[in-house]
């Protein structure tokens, strides 16, 4: 009987110490992640780098404001003309990342067209951010080349 009761209660420690450690990495990803809308969301955009893989495609977006609205909305204007598409950053609790907070928030953005656009549609990891610049990764899942993507504030 004390050997149950001894398993027993290891079992729920180790499963109160598991639920401890997975709260805390959420509650440092909330603020983390709340930090990063607040900061997007402020001002206007573009995009200082964009490297597909070993290309720069940066010139793709040169003049384009980009716009983060709080609906998740995201526009890029040039003059006259205006994109649409959606952002959002989450928790992505990807088990391939690093075991860094900071490596478990997803950027996410999708347009649907043009194609120099669509090719921006990925989940896009934070790599750093501060109020004026915020840095994203991301490594393709087919040949795993490596895409950068950097947004600077006006």
């Amino acid at each position: 009987m004390k050997k149950i009761k001894f398993f027993g209660m290891a079992f729920a420690l180790t499963l109160s110490l598991a639920a401890c450690s997975s709260d805390d990495n959420k509650s440092v990803n909330s603020a983390e992640i709340a930090a990063i809308k607040n900061t997007i969301q402020s001002g206007k955009w573009q995009v200082t780098v964009y490297q597909d893989g070993p290309d720069i495609e940066t010139n793709n977006f040169s003049g384009y404001q980009f716009n983060f609205n709080s609906n998740g909305v995201l526009t890029a204007v040039l003059e006259d003309s205006t994109i649409t598409g959606s952002w959002s950053v989450t928790d992505s609790n990807d088990d391939d990342d690093d075991d860094s907070p900071s490596n478990d928030i997803d950027f996410n953005i999708a347009f649907a067209a043009p194609a120099n656009f669509a090719e921006l549609t990925e989940d896009w990891e934070v790599i750093q951010y501060t109020n004026t610049k915020i840095e994203l990764i991301h490594t393709s899942g087919g040949n795993g080349g490596i895409d950068y993507l950097t947004f600077q504030k006006d």
